[in-house]
């Protein structure tokens, strides 16, 4: 262990000349740079595990790790209010193999307060502040070993880090705040990828990083009080498995605490269909009993924002229940095995500008057997606007809205699919507008591009529709 201490320079302009002061007194934060230890014969008669806990424990702030492989058989914990300020940084060549039980780095913060300043303790801001994991591996060798685990922190960034063997990679719990993870490789571990366990958490940005064969899912949040995670320009893929399982590359789960202001954006969210209950976007919006106030019983969780992705090749694609303001826009669909859209016990959902197509190219093999349906059922105040939807098979309809009520179906394009292109089935008081249905192939179904069957209400009036309306309704 060799400490290297920082020199500081005040650098001044006088007379047009350059002036460089140099500080010669010893900073509040140092630098230790930890090599790896001189191998043994046998990988397993090293632990470096000691000599990391006792860099961590100097309080020298930023420990940098040469290239190499460190082996760890214990969680090193990172007190910050204890050691102060924190960062573990590598270039990208340094791994840790984790042979024992836990995360290989535990940050533990005292913050108890909000985002909010007022609620920032000085010792937070003095000792706790943005502590960081920069360019290392993490490689568990251990059933139960995690990557990085962060408890009552403030700040923590995480970037440039692949964690990849362990159990999950990134376990947030108690309560933490502002925590951003940028540019990582979450790769093919036995739990999830990030992981919000009854947490509670407000404002997580998760962007260009790789979340993939993850076997209990990619992101997920369970419980807690979680608002403002934001994921973007990621991918993730394959976060699923036939094991006790969350089965989604994203799942979302309030019905143990509350979820919301969540934002997914420009990610490409995929595979895998080889699992019968795989999906790439699960939002169960359900909220935890004593949560409402007694004016409002309803507990549905929601501002949900699902933009400008690219979902295919799971079993359902996007399955949301009992939310509430969910915005589905811009997204390209496609491969929903049995759903590519499955939404129930929702209000004020808006459904826009989405392309669900049947591609020729990507449906060949078993995927030929896709389904891609649409349903919506039991939902209210909702809209679906300038939708295409192209090659729906083997459903009661293209777009199924089911024991709905006050829905507002408008500009949209529906091809070639069996069935009607709108079936409205028990449902009151809507309205289909300014839509174009048509099956131009040769050996088609027999039915009508629109069906109503039950229900009231109804109006339907403005649309092309090249085998007529079957059903009563309000028609103009």
């Amino acid at each position: 262990m060799s400490p290297a201490i920082f020199r500081f320079f005040n650098i001044a302009v006088t007379a047009n000349l350059l002036v460089a002061v140099a500080f010669d007194s010893l900073p509040l934060y140092a630098q230790t740079i930890l090599d790896p230890a001189t191998p043994a014969i046998n990988a397993s008669e090293i632990d470096d595990s000691v000599r990391i806990q006792t860099a961590v424990d100097s309080a020298k702030g930023s420990i940098r790790f040469s290239s190499g492989v460190f082996y760890i058989t214990r969680t090193i914990r990172i007190d910050l209010d204890r050691v102060g300020f924190t960062s573990l940084v590598g270039d990208g060549t340094t791994r840790f193999v984790m042979s024992g039980p836990g995360p290989a780095f535990h940050f533990i913060g005292t913050h108890q307060g909000t985002a909010d300043p007022k609620t920032v303790q000085p010792n937070v801001w003095e000792k706790q502040r943005m502590p960081r994991v920069h360019g290392i591996e993490i490689v568990g060798n251990h059933p139960e070993a995690d990557g990085i685990e962060a408890t009552g922190t403030m700040q923590l960034t995480i970037d440039h880090v692949l964690i990849r063997e362990a159990r999950h990679a990134i376990h947030l719990t108690k309560r933490n705040r502002n925590i951003i993870i940028d540019h990582c490789h979450f790769y093919k571990n036995r739990g999830v990828g990030i992981y919000y366990d009854q947490v509670d958490l407000h404002q997580s940005n998760i962007t260009g990083c790789h979340i993939s064969y993850n076997a209990m899912g990619g992101i997920v949040a369970v419980g807690g009080g979680v608002r403002n995670i934001h994921i973007g320009s990621c991918d993730i893929e394959a976060n699923m498995s036939d094991n006790d399982s969350f089965n989604a590359n994203v799942f979302i789960d309030c019905s143990q605490g509350s979820t919301a202001e969540v934002a997914i954006t420009g990610c490409t969210l995929q595979h895998s269909a080889d699992f019968p209950k795989s999906s790439n976007i699960v939002f169960l919006g359900n909220g935890a009993p004593g949560q409402i106030t007694k004016e409002d019983k309803d507990s549905r969780w929601g501002h949900l924002t699902i933009a400008d992705n690219i979902l295919t090749d799971t079993q359902v694609n996007v399955h949301l229940k009992h939310a509430r303001g969910a915005t589905i826009s811009g997204n390209s669909f496609g491969e929903g095995h049995q759903y590519n859209l499955l939404v129930e016990d929702c209000v004020a959902t808006v459904i826009a500008n989405n392309s669900f197509d049947r591609n020729p190219p990507y449906y060949q093999g078993d995927t030929a057997k896709s389904n891609d349906a649409i349903a919506i059922r039991k939902c209210s105040d909702s809209i679906l606007t300038g939708l295409i939807v192209n090659g729906v098979m083997r459903q009661p309809a293209a777009i199924v809205i089911e024991d709905c009520s006050d829905m507002n179906v408008s500009n949209c394009s529906i091809f070639d699919s069996d069935g009607p292109g709108i079936l409205l089935k028990n449902t009151k008081d809507s309205l289909v507008n300014g839509c174009l249905i048509r099956d131009r192939r040769q050996q088609r179904p027999d039915s009508a591009s629109l069906q109503i069957e039950g229900g009231n209400g109804n109006e339907i009036y403005n649309n092309k529709l090249s085998h007529g309306v079957i059903g009563a309704s309000d028609k103009r």
